[in-house]
């Protein structure tokens, strides 16, 4: 029988042993949690948080991708495949997992980190500190959910409009020295991918999908703890079609095919074309805190594939080419961070990252042989291409974080880095910033951070050129400059100051001045990416933000206007037509991408908050000006001249929680009303014109959507 003490405060009940451990795992757990966390600090960097409660508040909550809750950060830009652009960046971002982060996968639509797998989040991005390399417009760090702070089960089911069907499953406990969690969901859904149209609903876009997501930790003692983090996704999807298109290479082959014609040709809106996306990963840690020192080191794999499967005859008739084509990568590494706290002044960080990469890709196609006469020949031949390729990235760190006086922070620092795979590059980029706290409530930032930023591997093509020569899929030019890494100036300076206790505004401007900038585009009918340079870049904005939070209600909007430009494509030239390659030239010209004004808010307010029904009410808000488009002119076209229309949309969520309810077994339930694009807003994300851009998509239409948990 366990031992009993009395209660000091006069109560009755009896305090068990159990009680005391119960606390001491909950410490043990926060502190080493706050250990990791200070591992890599935000110093002189601008930082958005997610806590739990704001990832709830956002309607759809644990329900919705990621990607919608990021677009309520500043300098978020919403693109089409559920891709997000921050600061002017093509992707370029870094995904972390508890401060460890993740090699890059080949996927384009699906994200394999789920919502619901975060206990918080926070993105941060500027003029980033020494321990953060290779992937520099953001990085976001994913705080995972644990069987200590989110112990418990719940069982959700969740759907709506367009056959969305979405089950999913979590559990959180410990046990002794060990604990973890796990959380598994399948979506169905007709809106896997953005419609090519403003229809309600789009013409072949199923979707299906599934995630599972585990985290397992064993603290061998308070100073030690061991953990392993996996995940597993696996999201199928049709390509939606684009009605009404005009095929350019139909034969007499095509009478043969028994679906609907078009002038002898498939009718664009019966094409059949597929996508399957994978990814699979692990990241196995050690962390030990000390007095004076805190380290993790970490050994990371990651898996991931793509493959697209054609409309054979329509991908003919409509591209002169049907390929089915595949890619995958697969990544091993390391990374290991070592904080040296030397006294109060100086806390000194140091750290390594390596990767070794091997990505492989792979393409059969069917086209048509041309004559020299430019005559198509209605007999097809096939042309096999495959290639593969193994390489390495690194980096190392070392910084100091010196406290000059109480309120004037100096943290400077050296990184190296190098890529040694289709490019071979290499580099010493010293970051420096200065935070200054002249009174309560504000503070100062000013930064300079130089970067180098590999090309990403799995998004490099490797096509042969000479094996399309006098066929349908004969490029508009031969050349092919490899592909280079990216090498930056940036530049931050941005101030925060709390007006009151509960309400916040900042204030932040960046500059960057790229060399061989690097962005991505899609060529051709696989959506696959491909990376490109322009020898110069520059990208630059402002950001303003503020922030209200006070009991119940929670508010919050920013603005950001931002301008990325780019000047003479210097690799992978063959995807682009000779025109533009002379007009970029000699032109700066806007990257696909830019979008002028980007504006996001939201809030949320929590009625009966007191009691065990509290009922939540929460909106957000998304405008664009626009991504770029080409601008059409009487003797030619201007790439990316334009933009497509101004948008703007507003989500809005209720959803009501019944906690520890007699009738539910002392269980907790909440009922949930999720409604996307409020007002029914038709906005366009692309028009299927600009650099590197494949079909127009449009943004989705009203979708009303419930759902019900039950937390055991």
């Amino acid at each position: 029988m366990a031992a009993e003490n009395r209660d000091q405060s006069g109560g009755d009940e009896p305090v068990r042993h159990e009680d005391h451990r119960e606390e001491y795992i909950h410490v043990t757990a926060r502190r080493l949690d706050q250990a990791r966390a200070a591992l890599q600090p935000a110093i002189g960097a601008t930082q958005t948080n997610f806590s739990r409660k704001a990832i709830e508040a956002n309607p759809g909550a644990d329900n919705a991708p990621l990607n919608s809750i990021l677009l309520q950060a500043p300098g978020v830009t919403q693109d089409s495949y559920g891709q997000i652009h921050i600061r002017g960046d093509h992707n370029n971002v870094q995904f972390r997992l508890d401060g460890v982060a993740l090699p890059e996968g080949v996927n384009v639509f699906g994200q394999a980190l789920m919502t619901r797998f975060a206990h918080s989040m926070s993105l941060t991005t500027g003029v980033l500190p020494a321990e953060y390399g290779f992937r520099q417009a953001g990085v976001i760090d994913i705080q995972t959910r644990n069987g200590v702070a989110d112990e418990g089960g719940t069982l959700a089911g969740y759907g709506g409009v367009r056959d969305y069907v979405q089950p999913s499953i979590q559990y959180g406990g410990h046990w002794g020295q060990w604990d973890g969690f796990i959380t598994a969901d399948a979506v169905h859904d007709r809106v896997g991918i953005e419609n090519t149209t403003s229809s309600y609903n789009a013409i072949h876009d199923l979707s299906n999908q599934y995630h599972v997501l585990g985290h397992l930790r064993y603290t061998l003692r308070p100073e030690t703890r061991f953990s392993l983090t996996a995940g597993v996704s696996n999201a199928w999807y049709q390509l939606p079609n684009n009605p009404g298109q005009q095929h350019q290479f139909a034969t007499p082959l095509f009478r043969a095919d028994d679906r609907p014609v078009q002038e002898d040709a498939p009718d664009s809106s019966h094409l059949d074309e597929h996508q399957q996306q994978i990814t699979d990963f692990a990241i196995l840690s050690w962390q030990e805190d000390h007095e004076k020192i805190s380290a993790q080191t970490s050994a990371i794999l990651r898996y991931s594939s793509m493959r697209y499967s054609p409309d054979w005859l329509g991908d003919l008739v409509y591209n002169g080419i049907a390929q089915q084509a595949a890619r995958s990568v697969f990544s091993s590494g390391v990374q290991s961070d070592v904080t040296w706290r030397i006294s109060r002044s100086h806390t000194v960080r140091g750290g390594v990252q390596a990767y070794g990469e091997r990505a492989v890709s792979k393409s059969s196609s069917l086209v048509y042989p041309v004559d020299e006469e430019g005559a198509i020949s209605p007999r097809t031949v096939t042309v096999h291409d495959s290639s593969g390729k193994t390489g390495a990235l690194y980096g190392a760190y070392l910084q100091d974080e010196w406290h000059l006086t109480r309120s004037l922070v100096l943290n400077g620092g050296v990184r190296f880095d190098g890529v040694e795979e289709y490019v071979h590059a290499h580099q010493f980029s010293p970051r420096v910033s200065l935070v200054w706290t002249p009174w309560h409530g504000g503070r100062f930032h000013v930064g300079y951070a130089r970067y180098l930023t590999p090309p990403p591997f799995e998004t490099i093509g490797t096509t042969s050129l000479d094996r399309f020569a006098d066929t349908s899929a004969a490029p508009a030019n031969y050349q092919n400059d490899r592909v280079k890494a990216e090498r930056d100036n940036y530049y931050d300076v941005g101030f925060m100051q709390q007006i009151t206790p509960h309400w916040h505004v900042g204030l932040d401007a960046y500059w960057k001045q790229a060399k061989n900038l690097i962005d991505e585009g899609q060529f051709g009918a696989p959506v696959i990416l491909t990376a490109y340079n322009y020898h110069r870049g520059r990208v630059r904005g402002v950001e303003l933000t503020t922030d209200y939070s006070a009991g119940p209600l929670t508010l919050y909007g920013n603005l950001a206007v931002s301008r990325a430009m780019g000047k003479d494509i210097n690799s992978a030239q063959w995807n682009f037509d000779v025109e533009d390659l002379q007009y970029m030239r000699s032109h700066w010209v806007h990257l696909d991408h830019d979008q002028l004004i980007t504006a996001s808010a939201g809030g949320a307010y929590a009625f009966f908050h007191r009691t065990v029904h509290p009922l939540q009410l929460s909106g957000t808000m998304i405008y664009g000006s626009g991504l770029r488009k080409d601008r059409e002119l009487e003797d030619g076209s201007i790439p990316n001249g334009t933009h497509v229309p101004q948008y703007v949309t507003f989500n809005l969520g209720l959803v009501q929680t019944l906690k520890h309810m007699a009738w539910l077994g002392g269980y907790t339930m909440q009922l949930r009303l999720d409604v996307i694009n409020l007002f029914d807003r038709r906005y366009m994300l692309r028009d299927g014109s600009g650099i590197g851009v494949g079909a127009p998509q449009y943004g989705l239409r009203r979708s009303v959507m419930g759902g019900v948990a039950l937390s055991l």
